[in-house]
């Protein structure tokens, strides 16, 4: 698990940034109903991003990251993971997602995320779309790239690159000359389950596909360090911030 359900992310409010938001339902390509949030900026720039949540699946934390996204102009959507195996939307303390975790697919993970694009190309607004994820997310968000999504960019934070396939979702590394949208991988550097040569074997697999990438490490930085809580890595954060919104910008050809 990457945030605890107290956790918000490290960036400040722009008061009136955002247009609107709201809870709403997508549906999947075989007829699954699940659940997402929505935020749409009240000065967009052409660009939209789907959120890929940890493992927890979708909460408050996300659903906070959506509007800051919102709010720099680009209309987000967060999904949830398992409305194909837990019923129920709440995600409290007593919600024990692992279990759950383990009965996710890859081919249904990559039918929400089809759904979440079509959702926010609806209307036109959005014509620069990307994704950003965080830990299971962030590997998840890395093999969009290699997805059929027309994408702008793919971000991972703190994303497995290497590693055993889990529920039919491979490692990023080994799917690497099948990407096509840019990458950003940003990660902690003390963090061990991502060693340093991790990180390494999935540059040089980028390298060796062609893949623009950046793959930026912090030095002194844990596992999940983007959250408020961790006042002691909040200029890490800010930086982190900093490159995610610098690579939106520079691959979004429609921002005005």
């Amino acid at each position: 698990m990457c945030f605890d359900l107290d956790s918000h992310p490290p960036i400040a409010p722009i008061a009136g940034g955002a247009l609107d938001s709201r809870q709403l339902a997508l549906t999947a390509a075989d007829g699954t109903r699940f659940d997402a949030f929505l935020a749409r900026a009240a000065q967009p720039t052409g660009a939209g991003m789907i959120v890929l949540p940890d493992v927890r699946g979708l909460h408050r934390y996300y659903e906070e990251l959506a509007l800051r996204f919102a709010e720099a102009g680009i209309d987000s959507i967060a999904i949830d993971y398992f409305a194909r195996t837990a019923p129920t939307s709440a995600r409290d303390e007593s919600f024990e997602f692992m279990p759950h975790v383990g009965l996710t697919t890859y081919p249904t993970l990559t039918a929400d995320i089809a759904a979440a694009a079509k959702e926010l190309r609806a209307g036109g607004r959005v014509r620069s779309l990307f994704t950003v994820g965080f830990c299971f997310g962030g590997r998840l968000a890395f093999l969009t790239s290699s997805q059929d999504l027309d994408l702008a960019g793919a971000i991972g934070f703190y994303g497995p690159p290497t590693g055993a396939a889990r529920n039919l979702m491979p490692a990023p590394v080994e799917v690497a000359g099948q990407m096509h949208a840019p990458i950003l991988g940003l990660f902690g550097g003390t963090d061990q389950s991502i060693p340093q040569e991790a990180r390494d074997e999935f540059d040089r697999a980028l390298t060796a596909a062609g893949v623009e990438h950046e793959l930026y490490a912090y030095p002194d930085a844990p596992h999940s360090f983007f959250d408020r809580k961790a006042a002691e890595f909040a200029d890490d954060s800010t930086d982190a911030w900093r490159r995610v919104l610098a690579f939106v910008h520079d691959h979004n050809p429609h921002e005005r």
